[in-house]
């Protein structure tokens, strides 16, 4: 009787198991995949895009290669360590991060600031590589947003708890302005500040009326002064002037915008060839950097740029999907502040290089030339596959 009732209460046991869940680990190796497949890439066209102003300047074709290659492979490996860690320690550093940022562009505009082509961005300590600080204020954006948002629960919706976040978002926008005059980068954090507000407030209809209310009046400007002006002092106005009519400044301020545009118009359906371009041999200047998407439509043609577009829509997908399965509120919109940050990049190098928006400086992540654009990239990539390493599946245990 008892062996009866023992092999009863296990084929109860067993059945009921039959839909029992186990919890699995997971790592998103198809967000590793795609960066490293798009850094590969970017290490290709930025080979083929500067050998030939490397031999000029340097007498080495492989002088930007070497150092961009260098620089990618200590930041893969940085990424999977930040990966490792519990994103929560974030946390714990918010604030300092927040104050560090500031106090970094700061720096600018004391003796440690470096300039190069005529814009004061960067600091130098010592024999350390120069960096912008500007990064630093993305990530420190990111993560002090999400926290905020996290600690103000169900009052988010407030208007006081809306105006607080676009302040702290909006000072470090300001700050990145003032102290090192990078419009471009506080463009991005305005937009980043408002990206994460928009996501954590339950109401679309205030944020699309403000989107319209700020399109009509960037129009409305852009009018005003493409009607009263020919001319300025300030390259931010002269730059929009470009954009507007780039063939009456074609000597000039117009000069790289026109040069991009031969490059895209001459590449075709497949390009002239890997290698094979002409207007990187000194037309369009600084074409490793923010430009070099004008090389890649040339030897690569219409199929190239479609290429990159889809590997980056396969990375935004990627962080789409941790954002959308993060354990917690404070990893998902971590993630999704590094999503809006990636997708904003993209959206602005691609629109300055097709004449579509004014020049803002702008480079394509994990393509362009940059050593410090390549580190803080990688530290936010670190950290989104921190997030998804805590993403746990229910599977199914099958019994027999």
């Amino acid at each position: 009787m008892e062996q009866s009732k023992a092999g009863t209460k296990a084929g109860r046991r067993s059945r009921s198991s039959v839909r029992r869940k186990k919890r699995a680990d997971y790592y998103d190796y198809s967000l590793v995949a795609v960066i490293i497949l798009l850094i590969c890439f970017g290490l290709i066209m930025l080979y083929s895009t500067s050998s030939y102003i490397a031999q000029m300047n340097y007498n080495d074709d492989m002088f930007y290669f070497k150092k961009q290659a260098l620089i990618s492979v200590g930041c893969i490996v940085m990424a999977i360590g930040i990966s490792m860690l519990d994103y929560h320690l974030l946390i714990k550093l918010t604030m300092p991060l927040y104050g560090t940022a500031i106090v970094l562009m700061g720096l600018v505009k004391t003796s440690l600031g470096h300039e190069s082509h005529g814009a004061k961005r960067w600091i130098q300590i010592g024999s350390l590589p120069q960096f912008q600080p500007a990064e630093v204020a993305k990530i420190a954006v990111i993560v002090c947003l999400s926290y905020m948002i996290v600690q103000m629960g169900k009052t988010v919706k407030t208007l006081k708890a809306c105006m607080v976040l676009a302040g702290l978002g909006g000072l470090q926008g300001l700050a990145a302005y003032v102290l090192t005059s990078n419009l471009s980068t506080a463009i991005i954090i305005f937009c980043i500040t408002a990206g994460l507000i928009f996501v954590a407030h339950p109401k679309t209809r205030p944020f699309m009326i403000g989107l319209a209310l700020i399109a009509a009046l960037a129009v409305i400007g852009v009018m005003i002064l493409s009607k009263t002006l020919e001319t300025s002092s300030s390259f931010r106005i002269r730059r929009i002037l470009v954009w507007l009519h780039p063939e009456d400044y074609a000597s000039g301020d117009g000069y790289q915008t026109l040069q991009a545009l031969y490059a895209i118009g001459s590449g075709g359906i497949f390009g002239r060839g890997l290698g094979n371009s002409i207007q990187k041999l000194g037309s369009v200047p600084e074409a490793q950097n923010d430009m070099i998407f004008s090389i890649i439509c040339e030897e690569l043609g219409l199929f190239g740029a479609l290429l990159v577009l889809v590997l980056f829509g396969y990375l935004l997908y990627r962080l789409f999907f941790i954002a959308q399965n993060a354990p917690d509120l404070f990893g998902s919109l971590l993630v999704t502040g590094i999503f809006i940050h990636i997708a904003l990049q993209v959206i602005f190098n691609i629109a300055v290089v097709l004449n579509l928006m004014p020049n803002t400086g702008v480079t394509l992540p994990f393509i362009s030339y940059g050593g410090t654009s390549i580190m803080f990239l990688m530290i936010e990539m670190g950290l989104a596959l921190g997030v998804a390493r805590k993403i746990r599946f229910l599977e199914p245990e099958f019994i027999m």
